[in-house]
């Protein structure tokens, strides 16, 4: 376990295993100009898609992490839930490689996982991140009683299933807070609830399906069609139908400016 500790805190920055370094602000030293690849980025980074909700509302896949910076960048926060050595037997011994798994949320109403595997601890947590951000779901907050103050809690009762890891958030009065063990309560403050009750039963022991299973029931909260949302549903274009005319004009690279001295 020892020599497991050391790489681990040499490879994420650290100096000989003390320590693991300054991590803060993963991923946002790079500062390189994004030059989108797809036509959901494309609308993004012109200002055609005003919000991330748009892109929920026609479920429209998000292939760039970019656009999720966009819209959340300021307000995004990870953090590694755990990482993990997996090993691979081939015929000269075994093959060790690191498993990240990180959460990332803005703490009001956004929640994403990534589970990543490299043979580097940085790589791992750095795919993990990027991962976590194409996997960001909106979630759905609401009210144990009356409808006074803004949401805090689940809509009703959900459940998520991964492995044998069994999940089960139960809505909450205002004022209890999380009652629930360390993992699923990291997932459920990033995603913005402040009270909630959970059930788990399983090999709860496994973290990745401890996470995993959470991330399903929170990703559940959209899945029911309470009365409340009954409202007639006025279709409108998507955004591929209504801005197709410029998504047919061909995407032209700007050129870097050279500074002349």
């Amino acid at each position: 376990k020892q020599w497991y500790q050391r790489r681990v805190a040499i490879t994420a920055g650290g100096s000989r295993g003390r320590g693991r370094g300054n991590r803060t602000g993963r991923g946002a030293g790079d500062a390189k100009e994004w030059y989108p690849c797809t036509k959901l980025g494309r609308l993004v980074k012109d200002g055609m898609i005003k919000k991330i909700e748009e892109i929920y509302l026609f479920s429209l896949p998000i292939k760039e992490a970019e656009i999720i910076d966009f819209f959340l960048g300021s307000k995004l926060k990870d953090e590694v839930l755990k990482i993990m050595p997996v090993q691979k037997q081939t015929r000269a011994g075994q093959r060790t490689r690191f498993k990240a798994f990180v959460a990332i949320g803005d703490f009001d109403g956004h929640i994403g996982l990534g589970v990543k595997c490299s043979k580097e601890v940085a790589t791992a947590i750095r795919g993990a991140i990027i991962l976590a951000k194409l996997s960001v779901i909106p979630v759905r907050r609401g009210y144990w009683g009356n409808k006074i103050g803004t949401p805090h809690t689940v809509p009703c009762k959900v459940t998520g299933k991964c492995g044998s890891v069994l999940v089960r958030l139960v809505p909450a009065p205002r004022g209890t807070g999380l009652v629930s063990a360390p993992v699923p309560k990291k997932l459920l403050s990033m995603a913005g609830f402040e009270d909630c009750y959970t059930c788990a039963t399983g090999q709860t022991a496994t973290l990745g399906n401890f996470a995993k299973a959470t991330f399903a029931a929170i990703s559940a909260t959209y899945a029911y069609l309470t009365p409340d949302m009954w409202s007639p549903t006025v279709f409108t274009n998507s955004p591929y139908q209504e801005y197709t005319d410029y998504l047919a004009k061909p995407f032209v690279k700007q050129p870097k400016k050279e500074v002349k001295y």
